[in-house]
């Protein structure tokens, strides 16, 4: 098992991998680490990223999340899937030769919906400002078409709202039912695989968050461990996997969340782990810091590497700490890496420098 965090496009630089690597980081993921371009991937883009990370001693682990334009059409079954889908089977072999050997992905229209944190939170431990979710707080109604497909509404224009811009402008993303996104997901997946087992990468579906089965009229499909199983056994493959986000897991309704890590690890079908703590349930509740949740970290960590997991784990959102200004997640990100750590070596891991 390694330990690592998720990086930001604008935090794939040197100073953000020096200050984590000196916190004990050893594997990165990066979430769209590039621009859309020409709606692929290339080796030496690719490379270039990969060559920065490793020469800091670190691992690239994977690439979380595939540019909307890159697949827009593919999720939302609208012509120009099946370009898409040939630019995205050459951005998996660029990964490949490149040695990236993970894609995780999150097969949703409307992505996350229903957090939010007033500005003037102070619900958390000594004051710290925390993200919620309350199910009553939903939008309703179809969400627009040219904003919100993946639920980008642009918070990084310089990264989509160029690639967004091509969008209708008026009216709103058709509904889609459950049995219509499993058809959209086998189509992506019966492509995705055979290709992915050739190149090497591993394609990791990420739970969705929140685990509901429908929001703004769009069906959901990941909300529950049994669907999580329907996934991995839709196309089988060990190439066809999960990002496990046991924060999302643990908000799913009656999962027992220790159960739920030995029976994925089990079947080797983790491919990378948000570490991630909540308080409450569904229909509330809220993402605290690491060690104050309601989940038993230590006897979670325990569940994977009693399966012999090998990939890679890393802290998952954080509140918004105080004195910090704009590096309060960076803060946050440090706090739960250095709490990993303490746990891995006090189950019998290794440390960072073991590594060297």
């Amino acid at each position: 098992m390694k330990l690592g965090v998720s990086l930001k496009p604008k935090m794939v630089e040197p100073e953000h991998l020096d200050f984590f690597r000196q916190f004990g980081c050893e594997s990165i993921i990066t979430w769209v680490p590039l621009p859309a371009g020409d709606g692929i991937w290339h080796v030496e883009d690719l490379a270039r990223v990969k060559d920065m990370i490793n020469s800091r001693g670190m691992e690239w682990a994977a690439i979380e999340n595939i540019h909307p334009a890159h697949w827009d059409h593919i999720v939302l079954d609208e012509p120009g899937k099946e370009e898409q889908m040939e630019n995205l089977l050459a951005t998996i072999r660029n990964m490949g030769e490149v040695g990236v050997p993970c894609l995780g992905y999150s097969f949703s229209i409307v992505g996350v919906w229903g957090y939010y944190s007033e500005l003037d939170n102070r619900e958390g431990r000594g004051g710290a400002r925390v993200k919620k979710f309350d199910a009553e707080r939903i939008p309703t109604g179809l969400p627009p078409g040219n904003r919100e497909f993946w639920f980008r509404t642009v918070q990084d224009p310089e990264l989509f709202e160029k690639d967004l811009e091509r969008r209708p402008a008026e009216g709103t993303i058709p509904p889609v039912d459950e049995a219509r996104l499993w058809d959209r997901l086998e189509y992506f997946l019966s492509r995705a695989v055979p290709v992915a087992e050739e190149a090497g990468v591993t394609l990791a579906a990420h739970p969705d968050d929140p685990p509901v089965p429908e929001l703004r009229g769009m069906a959901r499909l990941f909300y529950s461990p049994e669907n999580l199983q329907r996934l991995i056994d839709l196309v089988p493959s060990p190439r066809n996997s999960l990002t496990f986000c046991q924060g999302t897991v643990s908000t799913m309704r009656g999962v027992d969340i220790v159960q739920a890590i030995h029976r994925f690890a089990s079947q080797d079908r983790i491919a990378y782990v948000h570490f991630r703590n909540v308080r409450g349930a569904y229909p509330r509740w809220r993402e605290v810091f690491i060690d104050e949740g309601d989940t038993d970290m230590i006897e979670a960590m325990k569940a994977y590497l009693e399966h012999g997991f090998a990939g890679t784990m890393i802290p998952d959102h954080t509140p918004h700490t105080s004195l910090t200004g704009d590096l309060w997640w960076e803060t946050g990100m440090t706090y739960g890496l250095g709490y990993m750590q303490a746990c891995r070596q006090a189950l019998g891991g290794y440390a960072s420098h073991d590594l060297e």
